[in-house]
């Protein structure tokens, strides 16, 4: 169980370092793209993916009462997510946009299993989780002039969207390890809860997704952020909520936005204060810790 405890979070933070390349790449696309027709396009081409290469374990999953209902709740989040995400980097900048949505994450995700389940989190993971939420925090006041919202009004409405971010991405993530844990192969979820949310997202891109066909180099962007960051990271995703807790996994992605932050000041050219610094520093003992703990909670069985 050790290892596949081990796996899991190799397979997470994988996943998180392809995650952590989105919006550096959407910097790229041309100014009259729409960031919900980057995020329809990310999510809906790459969760029509994940259904159409795995179709009789996706199938499986939707013909299952529990396994139907999970994906089903967590494709009302693979919606929003793609949608607020990318609109909130827009918004407030890749750093700022990246921390606000993925910080949250492991907040939302605590709140929904203690809802639902009453689930109690161990010492640890408190300290671990509140330390990079710490850190997340002084991130996104640590930002310099340079690519943020001017007014004050706009910035927080980034930052809302980006809270809803968190909040979908927390959804997907609750709902995905709930149908893994019901006995389904975490490739058929995905795919299951994917290629349900893609139905939607693909009309959205239908309607405003035009200029992203415009030229090759958005063709090229847009199928990197389709294949890589989307359909091979999410299955990683998968395979890391096999032995590792929604909360717990949440937690762990906080590596994302750290990846984020590097290339958003070294490739986009966006600057951190020392403040954004030390919040940097205060997300990666965060990690630490989660990965050096013993799960308190029970396992999840493996599928």
């Amino acid at each position: 169980m050790a290892g596949a405890r081990i796996s899991g979070i190799v397979a997470l933070v994988l996943a998180c370092l392809l995650w952590g390349t989105t919006g550096t790449t959407a910097t790229f696309l041309p100014d009259d793209v729409s960031p919900l027709a980057v995020g329809a396009a990310t999510m809906g081409i790459g969760g029509l993916l994940l259904l159409v290469t795995a179709p009789r374990l996706s199938g499986a999953v939707l013909r299952d009462a529990v396994g139907r209902r999970w994906a089903a709740i967590g494709a009302i989040g693979v919606v929003v997510y793609p949608l607020a995400f990318y609109t909130g980097m827009d918004i407030v900048g890749v750093a700022v946009g990246n921390v606000v949505a993925l910080g949250s994450g492991p907040v939302f995700a605590a709140l929904i299993e203690w809802v639902v389940e009453r689930e109690r989190l161990s010492a640890r993971w408190l300290v671990s989780t509140a330390l990079a939420v710490l850190g997340i925090t002084l991130l996104a006041f640590g930002r310099q002039e340079g690519g943020a919202a001017a007014s004050p009004g706009l910035a927080a409405l980034g930052i809302a969207v980006g809270l809803l971010a968190g909040l979908a991405y927390a959804l997907y993530t609750y709902a995905s390890s709930r149908a893994i844990r019901a006995g389904h192969p975490s490739r058929g979820v995905m795919g299951g809860m994917f290629g349900l949310g893609a139905v939607p997202l693909l009309v959205v891109l239908a309607a405003i997704g035009g200029p992203l066909t415009q030229s090759s180099t958005s063709v090229g962007l847009s199928a990197y952020l389709v294949l890589g960051p989307m359909f091979l990271a999410y299955l990683l995703f998968g395979i890391g909520l096999r032995s590792v807790r929604s909360s717990a996994a949440t937690t762990i992605t906080l590596l994302e936005p750290v990846v984020a932050t590097v290339l958003a000041v070294l490739v986009v050219g966006e600057r951190l204060t020392p403040i954004g610094w030390v919040g940097f520093g205060l997300v990666l003992v965060g990690l630490a810790v989660l990965v050096s703990a013993r799960r308190a909670a029970r396992s999840i069985p493996r599928t």
